[in-house]
């Protein structure tokens, strides 16, 4: 097995160390760890997950179990598929062998992935419809693992095809179409703000601070560590919400997935029904998917839209072929269109470009000048979508106990340039 030098990335605010042989059980009893010391390897992992502090802070192995097996920990609401399945043809013995730079040398792929140095689970790319790569090197391919905040897109798509249907105006303000809104921090914030994270409210991602804007959101939607004084829901929570403003709407990023539930909210809002069912409708249902989908929702059936969305990673392939040209190969009706991708392409917030030209748009993490667009989720996960150039890439993945994974965006994004760029 090749040795490949990894790129250390930055961890989580709380780290609990964990090893299977090792007898140590988060907030167990003695005598649950009798029963930990000879139970089954299932078994032991559920017992295993952190009951002290935020559960999705395990590392390692752990991690990586519960990452493909969230459906066995908590609750969550199904996203149904419908009719024939579309079929992913694979391209043939005619595409070249992806390849990575690393500090070695050129790897292949599969190669990079299957390293000690890696920790992704899975991956796939598409190019023009078809499967270039696949590879399931900690996983199996019929397994449904958590994709976190990827899932961001997910409202902020629904958002868009509302927007074009004309049953949401984007320069008003959200409060417009949520009044419950009116008496929170967020009221007067346009849509269009909040859908590219630049509210100007004090209230972006923190897992430190237990009271927090973002913590105490955390604790209502059942994401954080909650204890009696929790808030119950996250409706109540924001209606009555107290955010410092820190800067002007619409002037600076701000990370914050609180932005993310509104969106979700406001869909629940147009549409009066769950937004778990909006998405079947108007998504889901429509790209072939070979399996249903689901939403982690801790709390009251809630799904979390901020970052709880699970597939298995040829559903989700589908899903991102619909930003592509070869949407047809999935769907019957061109759900994101032209006029979407022009807007997520060319027309950012221009106090949201980067010095590198790229920007961040309706909740993707970045766009770049040739079309490369990427959202990210917490612990491994990614999407990667160029319409430009007609390519998909999933893939997802977990932390080591020393987050020494190997970094894959950078060296997986400069291979499908190389490779597939006319």
């Amino acid at each position: 097995m090749i040795q490949l030098r990894p790129v250390k990335t930055i961890g989580a605010a709380f780290v609990c160390n964990f090893a299977l042989q090792t007898p140590v059980v988060y907030g167990q009893d003695e005598h649950q760890l009798n029963i930990f010391r000879d139970a089954p390897y299932t078994s032991a992992r559920h017992l295993s997950v952190p009951v002290d502090d935020i559960w999705w802070t395990a590392t390692g192995d752990q991690m990586a179990w519960m990452h493909k097996n969230v459906h066995q920990i908590f609750p969550t609401v199904n996203v149904y598929r419908r009719g024939r399945v579309s079929i992913l043809q694979t391209a043939g013995q005619n595409v070249d062998v992806l390849q990575v730079e690393t500090e070695e040398g050129p790897v292949e792929l599969d190669e990079f992935i299957s390293s000690e140095a890696s920790a992704i689970l899975g991956m796939i790319v598409l190019h023009r419809g078809k499967i270039v790569f696949e590879s399931y090197p900690r996983m199996q391919p019929y397994e449904k693992p958590i994709y976190w905040s990827v899932t961001k897109i997910m409202p902020a798509l629904l958002v868009r095809l509302f927007e074009e249907r004309g049953l949401i105006n984007t320069a008003r303000a959200i409060d417009s179409y949520i009044p419950e809104l009116s008496s929170s921090a967020f009221s007067g914030i346009k849509v269009r703000n909040i859908l590219d994270m630049s509210s100007g409210l004090d209230c972006q991602d923190d897992y430190s601070n237990r009271k927090s804007c973002y913590y105490q959101y955390s604790m209502a939607i059942g994401d954080g560590y909650r204890d009696e004084a929790s808030p119950d829901n996250p409706y109540d929570f924001l209606r009555t919400l107290e955010a410092q403003r820190v800067s002007d709407q619409g002037t600076s990023f701000s990370y914050s997935g609180v932005n993310t539930f509104i969106l979700s909210w406001l869909i629940e809002s147009i549409a009066q029904k769950p937004f778990h069912d909006v998405f079947t409708d108007e998504v889901w249902s429509k790209i072939g998917a070979e399996s249903d989908a689901s939403f982690l929702a801790y709390r009251y059936g809630i799904p979390l839209t901020h970052g709880g969305f699970l597939s298995n990673m040829r559903d989700m392939a589908r899903f991102g072929l619909l930003f592509t040209p070869s949407y047809e190969i999935v769907s019957n009706e061109k759900i994101v269109s032209d006029e979407t991708l022009n807007l997520l392409l060319h027309q950012p917030n221009p106090n949201l470009v980067n010095i590198d030209g790229s920007h961040n748009s309706y909740q993707w993490d970045r766009i770049d000048d040739d079309g490369f667009m990427f959202k990210g989720g917490w612990g491994g996960q990614g999407l990667v979508v160029n319409p430009i150039l007609d390519v998909v890439a999933v893939y997802t993945g977990y932390y080591k106990d020393d987050f020494s994974q190997a970094e894959v965006l950078d060296p997986l994004i400069a291979t499908l340039r190389r490779s597939f760029a006319e």
